[in-house]
C-alpha cells in the first residue's frame, strides 16, 4: 500500500506539490496575478485578467460541488465550511491584505511565482509575510488576535457558512446541485469577453488554475479517507503556508512535511520551469532602498491581513471561493478596495482629482 512506502504528511506534501506546479506555470505562462488584474483593470482599461481569475473560479466550483454530489468531497471537512464566518475578520483582514499587496507588488502567490524567475526582491517579500504571518497567528500578538476575531467551529445542527448551503436550505434544493449552476453562471460570464476568447492560452492556464485548486481538495480528502493521521482537508493558500514552510527549512527534522510545504515548493518550482521555457528567467535585485522599505512593510502588513482574513487572494479568491464560502467574496471585496486604496497612493497619490 502507498501508506508503507510514504508517511501521510508526505503524501499529501506531494498533493501540494503537484497543484502548486500547476499554479506556478500558470503564473509565468499565463500571467495569472491577483495585482495585475487590478492594476488592469483600474488603469489599464482592460478586464482580461479579471475574467481569467472568473474562468479559474468557474472551474474550481464546478468541480469541487461536483466532487461534493459524488460523495467523495465532504463539505464539512474542507477547511473554509468547518468554521463560523466573521465578517469583521473579512474585512478588515481584506482590507489589510490588498493594501500591503499594493505597496509590495505582489501577493504571497505572486512573489513565490516572481521568484521561480530570478526576482530577488520577491524573496524578501516571502520572508517578510510568512514571518509576520506567524507572529500573527502563532506569535507574540496570536492572544490578542483570538481575542478579536476568535475561531468558532460549526456544529453539527448548523448549516455550513457557504452560499450553495444558504440558498439549498431557503429554495429546499440541494447545496451541490446550487454550487455547480453557480459555477456554470461564473464560468459563462467570464467567457462572455471577446478579448479574452482571443486568448486561448490565458484560457486553458485559467482553467489550469481551478484544477490546481481541485487537486488539493480531492488529494487531502484522499487521504483523510484513507490514512490513520489527522490530515486536514485543505487547498491552497500563501499566507500561513508561507510561515509553515520557512519554519520546516529551519527544523525539518522536528517537523514533518505538510502539504503547505509541497504548495509552496511547488509555486518556485512551477514558476521557474515556467521561466526557463519562456526564456525569462534572470537574477534581479532592489537597486532603490526606498522601494525596497515600501516592498518590506506591505509584505508584513499582507501577513497580518491574511492571518485575520483567514486566507490571501488565493485562500479566499480561490480555495474558498471553490466552495462558495460566505467569506470568500466579502474578503475579495475588501482586498480589491485595499490594493485599490494602495495604488492611487502609489500612482497618483491622494490628492484629489481637479
Amino acid at each position: 500500500m502507498l501508506f508503507d512506502l510514504l508517511s501521510e504528511s508526505n503524501l499529501a506534501a506531494l498533493v501540494g506539490l503537484g497543484g502548486g506546479i500547476l499554479l506556478g506555470l500558470a503564473a509565468r505562462l499565463g500571467r495569472f496575478c491577483t495585482l495585475g488584474a487590478i492594476e488592469d483593470y483600474l488603469y489599464g482599461g482592460t478586464d482580461v485578467r479579471l475574467r481569467m481569475w472568473g474562468i479559474a473560479i468557474g472551474v474550481a466550483v464546478i468541480g469541487s460541488f461536483s466532487l461534493m454530489a459524488s460523495g467523495y468531497l465532504t463539505d464539512r471537512e474542507t477547511y473554509y465550511l468547518s468554521i463560523r464566518w466573521m465578517p469583521l475578520a473579512s474585512v478588515v483582514g481584506g482590507l489589510l491584505f490588498g493594501y500591503g499587496m499594493a505597496l509590495a507588488g505582489n501577493c504571497g502567490f505572486g512573489a513565490i511565482a516572481r521568484l521561480g524567475g530570478g526576482d530577488l526582491r520577491s524573496f524578501v517579500i516571502v520572508l517578510v509575510m510568512g514571518v509576520s504571518a506567524f507572529v500573527v497567528l502563532n506569535g507574540p500578538f496570536a492572544p490578542l488576535r483570538a481575542a478579536i476575531f476568535p475561531q468558532t467551529d460549526v456544529l453539527p445542527d448548523e448549516i455550513p457558512p457557504g452560499i450553495a448551503h444558504y440558498l439549498g436550505a431557503a429554495t429546499g434544493m440541494s447545496a451541490n446541485t446550487v454550487g455547480i449552476v453557480i459555477g456554470v453562471l461564473i464560468l459563462g460570464f467570464s467567457l462572455l469577453s471577446p478579448g479574452l476568447r482571443k486568448k486561448p492560452a490565458q484560457i486553458f492556464w485559467s482553467a489550469v488554475v481551478g484544477l490546481g485548486i481541485l487537486s488539493g481538495w480531492a488529494g487531502t480528502q484522499w487521504i483523510a479517507n484513507t490514512g490513520f493521521e489527522a490530515i486536514p482537508v485543505v487547498s491552497h493558500s500563501f499566507s500561513a503556508p508561507v510561515g509553515d514552510t520557512i519554519l520546516w527549512w529551519m527544523t525539518g527534522s522536528a517537523r514533518p512535511l505538510s502539504f503547505a510545504v509541497g504548495s509552496v515548493a511547488g509555486i518556485w518550482g512551477g514558476a521557474f520551469i515556467g521561466s526557463l521555457i519562456r526564456g525569462h528567467f534572470r537574477w534581479e535585485a532592489c537597486e532603490d532602498p526606498r522601494e525596497l522599505r515600501r516592498q518590506i512593510i506591505g509584505a508584513a502588513i499582507m501577513g497580518v491581513g491574511a492571518v485575520i482574513a483567514l486566507g490571501c487572494t488565493v485562500g479566499q479568491g480561490l480555495s474558498a471561493m471553490s466552495v462558495l464560502a460566505v467569506s470568500a467574496p466579502i474578503t475579495m471585496a475588501a482586498i480589491f478596495a485595499g490594493a485599490a486604496l494602495g495604488l492611487r497612493q502609489l500612482i497618483v497619490g491622494f490628492q484629489p482629482a481637479e
